[in-house]
């Protein structure tokens, strides 16, 4: 072909088949022309030169490369090629043209080919069926919102090695024995066995990272006691050692990334509704793998009879303002159980609270960070006891945890701001009473707020009248009909 060098191999090709055929037709066969077919048959043909090794044009980096640049390459290897040319144009801009930057960047980069320090090399596993499982803990950026606000959170990952399938369950606090518990015997329920060794790295919550010996803590040795799993762990103080884990880590947060992008929206109506959202893309990747893992699945140790408890214990007393404090934070509880001794279980994402042997209550869990404590207070522990006395509604000390959201904020700044101290006080209580009596919170406060900025009418009675449904009691009458042989009767005892 015109313009095309004409390999050996070509050449050799072409005599093979013109042995058997025409100049022509062993040109054709061979992929050549005509005219390179008689150059070779007349022996005139030039075969490809090799490549040459001298240069055409002096060397642009010769003042400055053994003088200045290789004592550099070789007193460190973390330095860049960019970051060596910076250094050259700011400090020998004299005798260094910005221009030659390519040229320099070629030319290191060469130099560490030969005589570059060793590189870190990636060793690929292999991973019997069943045998290994890794779980760890990654945290997750994406601006995730609850209603409009943001939630900090993380991802417990768990994933079988050799099928690559996988589970992870969202992670409101740290990374605790509970959350670790929590997660590990979701996971092995969801993979429907237990694999020969669990792996992780040296997380605080199954490790005494500061003792050399006897390091399990007795809670993670007990859980794998449990489940027959034996622990394992990355080598101290290597955190990313285990790609089998961290690279899925990083795939799962820009898969999450990006199926936040194409349902249009980081907002979403509660924390279930998000959770069954990350479930859902767990269930999308792992019908990938369907196969592999049925394979693995077999090979999977079968699971106990019993879970291990995922919660921690803690005797509180209920204190006289109906609170209990746990973990630096505050929560209401039921004033019906004031000065009352309360037995609460402490899981990652809730509270339970049992008293006299019986579940009386469940709360979602909040933590406090960097020592600001936190409050969840509910007005509907309190109002009861708020009816009675509505003016301590005003300088309560969580008086705006008291307000549900911020329909009721508003409505209790125009309240303030318009009515008289004690009408404002009995307003507002008298309004959130009926929010409970009539389970109609939200719709209550909507209505509540359009009343006041249409008309300023503060109207408890309209509300009521709205949202309490009273049904009229009715007595059931019993009406007996007399006979007219009675009144007859009555007639004629009547004297003339």
């Amino acid at each position: 072909m015109s313009g095309n060098h004409i390999s050996d191999k070509q050449v050799n090709l072409y005599m093979t088949q013109r042995a058997k055929h025409s100049q022509v037709i062993a040109a054709a066969k061979s992929g050549i022309s005509s005219r390179t077919a008689s150059r070779i048959d007349n022996q005139i043909h030039q075969p490809k030169q090799a490549n040459r090794h001298w240069r055409t044009r002096e060397d642009p980096l010769s003042v400055i490369w053994e003088p200045i640049v290789l004592p550099l390459l070789q007193q460190s290897d973390g330095l860049t090629p960019i970051g060596i040319f910076d250094y050259l144009c700011e400090q020998h801009s004299d005798q260094f043209d910005p221009r030659t930057r390519r040229t320099l960047e070629r030319r290191i980069n060469r130099w560490r080919q030969l005589h570059g320090s060793a590189k870190e090399v990636m060793f690929t596993q292999t991973h019997a069926l069943g045998a290994l499982g890794i779980a760890d803990f990654t945290v997750v950026k994406e601006s995730v919102t609850i209603a409009g606000v943001p939630l900090k959170h993380r991802l417990f990952h768990y994933r079988l090695v050799a099928s690559r399938w996988g589970y992870a369950q969202v992670v409101y606090g740290g990374e605790s024995f509970t959350a670790l518990s929590d997660g590990l015997q979701r996971a092995f329920v969801a993979s429907g066995g237990v694999p020969h060794e669990l792996r992780t790295d040296s997380l605080s919550a199954a490790y005494k990272n500061r003792q050399q010996q006897h390091d399990f803590t007795e809670r993670y040795a007990d859980l794998c006691r449990h489940y027959g799993v034996k622990p394992s762990r990355n080598n101290r103080g290597v955190a990313h050692e285990n790609g089998a884990i961290e690279s899925p880590n990083n795939h799962l947060k820009k898969q999450l990334h990006q199926a936040l992008l194409v349902r249009g929206s980081h907002d979403f109506n509660s924390r279930e509704d998000y959770e069954a959202f990350v479930q859902n893309l767990l269930k999308q990747r792992n019908r990938r793998i369907h196969s592999a893992f049925l394979e693995e699945q077999r090979q999977l140790q079968p699971l106990p009879a019993t879970q291990r408890v995922n919660y921690t214990e803690h005797i509180l007393s209920v204190s006289r303002n109906s609170t209990i404090t746990i973990k630096h934070v505050l929560y209401s509880v039921p004033s019906r159980l004031v000065s009352s001794c309360v037995r609460v279980r402490l899981f990652d994402a809730k509270l339970e609270l049992w008293c006299a042997g019986e579940h009386t209550l469940t709360l979602t869990r909040l933590f406090s960070s960097s020592g600001i404590r936190q409050r969840n207070i509910d007005y509907q522990h309190v109002i009861e006891s708020l009816v009675k006395k509505p003016r301590a509604f005003r300088f309560a000390k969580w008086r705006d945890d008291l307000l549900p959201n911020e329909d009721y904020r508003r409505i209790w700044q125009r309240a303030d701001n318009e009515l008289p101290a004690d009408d404002a006080c009995k307003y507002m209580v008298g309004l959130l009473h009926l929010a409970k009596k009539a389970n109609c919170e939200d719709a209550l406060g909507r209505y509540a707020l359009a009343q006041i900025e249409q008309a300023s009418r503060f109207s408890l009675l309209d509300c009521q009248q709205r949202f309490l449904n009273v049904i009229p009691i009715i007595p059931s009458l019993r009406i007996q009909q007399h006979a007219l042989s009675d009144y007859q009767a009555l007639l004629a005892k009547v004297p003339a």
